[in-house]
C-alpha cells in the first residue's frame, strides 16, 4: 500500500511556490537596478515599486485563494451536502476523491471511508426493509388464515365435524405463528450471542424426514420431484432445534426457488467423525454477488 501523505503542501506544491517567490524577488531587483539608472524622479520610481508589489501580492493572494478553494472549500462543501443528504436518510451518495490512488492524501481517505460507511448503511437499510417486508409477510399470512377460520365458525349452518376442521386450522396457524415469533427471537439472541446450544442424542435422520414433510404440499402442488437419500438411522449428539431451523430455511428455500417440474435433493452420509446432509435443487441457482451475502442477516 502506498504511503498516504499527510499534508496538502507537498514538494510538487512547495517547488512552484518557491520558485514563483524567487522570480517575484529577481524581478524586484533587476526593477530596482533599472529604475536607478532610469533618470525617473524618486517619488516616481517608489510608486512603480509599490504598484509592481500591489500587483504581485494581489496575484499570489488570488493563487493562494485559487489553491485553497481548490484543495479544501470545494471539496468540504460537497462533503457537507453529501452527508446531509445522508441525515436524510439517502444512502445512494458517491463522493469522488479528490487526488488518484497513487497520490490520496489524509482528505482523499477521509472520503473514501465516508463512501464505505454509507454502502454499509445503504446494506444495512436495505436488510432491515428487507427483513420487514418479509417478516410482515410471514405473519400477516396465519393471521388471515385464523381470521377467516373464525368468521367461518361464527356461521350457525356448520356441522360438527366442519367445525373442529376450522378449530384445528386456527390452533395449527397459531402454532405457526409462534414458531415464527420465536425464531425471530432465537435469532436476535443468536446474534447478541445470549443463547448457548443444548446438546442431546436425538435421530438425524428423522428430523431431515420430518422437517421434509413440511413441505409436502409445496412440492405436490408444484410437481417437484423430491428425491430423498437419507440413512434409516443416525444418532448425533447436536442442539436439535437449531439445527431444525437449518433444515428448514435450506428445504424452504430450495422448493421456493425450484420451477413447477423442478428437482429437489436432500442426502445425507457419514463416516466416522463426519455428517454431511446435502440439499440441491434445479432452481435458479446463486451468482457470485449473491454467494458473497449469503450469510448476511435477512439476505
Amino acid at each position: 500500500m502506498k504511503k498516504i501523505r499527510d499534508s496538502h503542501f507537498s514538494f510538487s506544491t512547495f517547488f512552484p511556490s518557491f520558485g514563483v517567490l524567487l522570480l517575484v524577488a529577481g524581478i524586484h531587483a533587476g526593477l530596482v537596478v533599472w529604475l536607478k539608472d532610469s533618470g525617473l524622479h524618486e517619488g516616481m520610481r517608489t510608486a512603480i515599486i509599490m504598484v509592481y508589489w500591489v500587483l504581485m501580492s494581489g496575484g499570489f493572494t488570488m493563487l493562494t485563494r485559487y489553491q485553497m478553494k481548490r484543495l479544501y472549500e470545494i471539496p468540504m462543501k460537497e462533503f457537507a451536502k453529501a452527508a446531509d443528504r445522508v441525515a436524510g436518510g439517502d444512502f445512494s451518495v458517491y463522493v469522488p476523491p479528490i487526488h488518484s490512488v497513487d497520490k490520496y492524501d489524509y482528505l482523499d481517505v477521509m472520503i473514501v471511508d465516508f463512501n464505505k460507511m454509507v454502502e454499509e448503511l445503504g446494506s444495512i437499510e436495505t436488510l432491515k426493509t428487507d427483513f420487514f417486508s418479509n417478516v410482515s409477510h410471514e405473519i400477516k399470512t396465519p393471521i388471515a388464515v385464523i381470521q377467516s377460520a373464525a368468521e367461518v365458525l361464527q356461521k350457525a349452518n356448520l356441522t360438527e365435524e366442519q367445525r373442529r376442521e376450522y378449530i384445528e386450522t386456527i390452533i395449527q396457524s397459531s402454532k405457526k405463528l409462534s414458531v415464527l415469533i420465536t425464531n425471530i427471537l432465537k435469532l436476535n439472541k443468536l446474534e447478541k450471542q445470549n443463547i448457548q446450544p443444548v446438546m442431546e442424542e436425538y435421530d438425524l435422520c428423522e428430523q431431515l424426514c420430518i422437517c421434509s414433510l413440511q413441505f409436502e404440499t409445496v412440492w405436490e402442488q408444484k410437481e417437484i420431484e423430491f428425491d430423498v437419500d437419507v440413512e434409516d438411522r443416525l444418532t448425533v449428539n447436536l442442539d436439535s432445534s437449531l439445527l431444525e431451523l437449518v433444515w428448514t430455511n435450506l428445504l424452504s428455500n430450495a422448493f421456493k426457488f425450484t420451477p413447477k417440474h423442478g428437482k429437489v435433493v436432500l442426502r445425507q452420509t457419514s463416516s466416522e467423525d463426519m455428517v454431511t446432509v446435502q440439499v440441491t435443487d434445479t432452481g435458479c441457482g446463486m451468482n457470485q454477488d449473491i454467494k458473497s451475502h449469503i450469510f448476511d442477516k435477512f439476505y
